[in-house]
């Protein structure tokens, strides 16, 4: 497959919230569109949000040991079709190559928000990863389940979402309990970008990054 790529843009580890003795690490991925070869730089609302998240999870998490690093993508397209690699792919699996390089071999939980869910679901299979945390995901109808198999996947998603179908959540949470442990939770009428109800959507990651570590051992 080829890959979207731009040139001069690499991704990026952008916030690191370590505690003194690592011994996890939730790798938190943010949004995007569809099409686009937009870079993300420092104005991109979804990588902005993703900080957000990840802060909110280390004040709870770190003191636990656990780490909290977010992803920054080359560029903000899942870019699909016509033989490519989804853009964010390469990017996920080079931010869990960096991870093992800075931290060991230890679990890593992926926190995904829509198209960062989507990458999070599609990466899964890497021998870190314990776990998905999806957060108002873009899981399209057909999308494989096959990456999650033996993983834990904790999905939420509101029913007032206009910009993913929290339906295709269901079927998606559906078809992955077939090959892992997968849960979905109704959010209620909240939208699609994480800003009604944040200390909800915030203490439904905490808890699925420390039920995924609980069955790492």
């Amino acid at each position: 497959m080829s890959t979207v790529t731009t040139p001069g843009i690499a991704p990026a580890l952008t916030d690191l919230h370590l505690p003194a003795q690592v011994r996890a690490i939730a790798l938190v991925l943010h949004g995007g569109a569809e099409a686009t070869t937009e870079p993300v730089d420092g104005r991109s609302l979804s990588w902005r949000r993703a900080r957000a998240l990840a802060r909110a999870i280390a004040r709870k998490v770190g003191p636990e040991g656990v780490g909290v690093v977010v992803l920054r993508y080359r560029v903000k397209g899942w870019n699909a079709g016509g033989g490519r690699q989804p853009s964010p792919l390469p990017d996920a699996r080079w931010a869990l190559e960096e991870v093992r390089t800075r931290f060991g071999d230890v679990p890593v939980v992926l926190v995904g928000h829509s198209m960062g869910a989507r990458t999070s679901a599609a990466v899964a299979d890497d021998p870190s990863v314990r776990g998905v945390v999806a957060l108002a995901p873009w899981f399209p109808d057909g999308e494989p389940v096959t990456a999650l198999r033996g993983r834990l996947l904790r999905a939420a998603h509101g029913s007032g979402d206009k910009i993913t179908s929290a339906a295709a959540t269901r079927r998606f949470v559906e078809r992955a309990s077939h090959v892992g442990d997968a849960s979905f939770t109704d959010m209620g009428p909240v939208g699609h970008y994480l800003l009604r109800r944040i200390p909800r959507w915030n203490a439904f990651a905490v808890a699925g990054v420390r039920e995924i570590l609980a069955t790492a051992g």
